[in-house]
């Protein structure tokens, strides 16, 4: 049997599922997502798919930052996704939602951390947060 390869849901995909905002899209990605959740359907989420969802939540629908970071966190822990990064991904919403960084350096933060990386970058509030 050949395994089916990662499926890739972009931006809207998401949205629709976690707004419940547009009926007949709202059907199709919750019936494909509760697939995700229990392992039978692989995807990758990509990280400017995230940022973009994050941005918007936050901007356009004016989700609180902590609201937005938990209902992706937990997005993000269904079986089915197949990110090598998960973890990073996870622990960047969990540090964007406490802290005062955009989720791009929330993400750099913590891929840097993570992974021993050392981060170059000219932003004051990010090379502080580096220093902690």
């Amino acid at each position: 049997m050949i395994k089916q390869k990662a499926k890739l849901p972009d931006t809207n995909a998401i949205l629709r599922y976690l707004l419940k905002d547009h009926d007949e899209h709202y059907k199709k990605a919750a019936s494909f997502f509760e697939e995700v959740r229990i392992g039978k359907e692989t995807v990758i989420i990509l990280e400017s798919v995230l940022v973009e969802c994050v941005y918007i939540l936050t901007k356009f629908y004016n989700v609180p930052r902590e609201e937005t970071a938990n209902i992706l966190r937990q997005f993000l822990g269904y079986k089915g996704i197949a990110n090598s990064d998960r973890k990073d991904l996870i622990d960047a919403l969990a540090f964007f939602a406490e802290s005062n960084l955009d989720i791009v350096d929330a993400i750099l933060h913590i891929k840097a951390r993570n992974n021993r990386f050392t981060l170059f970058t000219f932003d004051r509030r990010l090379a502080k947060k580096q220093e902690n």
